[in-house]
């Protein structure tokens, strides 16, 4: 069977490093790495769209890459339970005319008993910089 750890339960430690693997994975901008964290039936809500296992995350994924240059992604912890963890997350992005923005949101996440994530619901904000105002480099 295919396991993804830190399994669950998780504690606070663990809940840790599952954030700081989802970041890593995030950053590399593979589509397919990213997907292999996620179970293959796993649901989505990333802002309006609807994504629904491996195949339209990396789909979706693909798609996201090729609009948003630059790409830099950070997590925070902001609380756990027993399978679930909720982050707080910002990422800066250059589009394809060459405007800087910086996303806000939160993600609830909740993983089967293998440590694959199952749900993953984010909420997300949009907001222009200048390139100057870049935090993430």
């Amino acid at each position: 069977m295919e396991q993804k750890l830190p399994l669950p339960p998780f504690t606070y430690e663990t809940a840790l490093e599952k954030i700081k693997l989802a970041e890593e994975a995030w950053n590399s901008k593979d589509p397919e790495r990213v997907s292999k964290a996620y179970t293959l039936d796993s649901e989505w809500r990333n802002r309006n769209e609807f994504v629904n296992g491996r195949e339209e995350i990396v789909h979706f994924l693909t798609q996201k890459w090729k609009k948003e240059h630059h790409y830099k992604l950070k997590k925070e912890y902001w609380a756990h339970t027993e399978n679930r963890i909720a982050v707080r997350f910002e990422y800066e992005y250059q589009n394809p005319d060459g405007h800087w923005f910086r996303a806000y949101g939160n993600e609830n996440w909740e993983f089967d008993s293998n440590g694959l994530m199952q749900k993953r619901f984010a909420s997300i904000n949009d907001l222009s910089i200048l390139e100057e105002e870049r935090k993430l480099k």
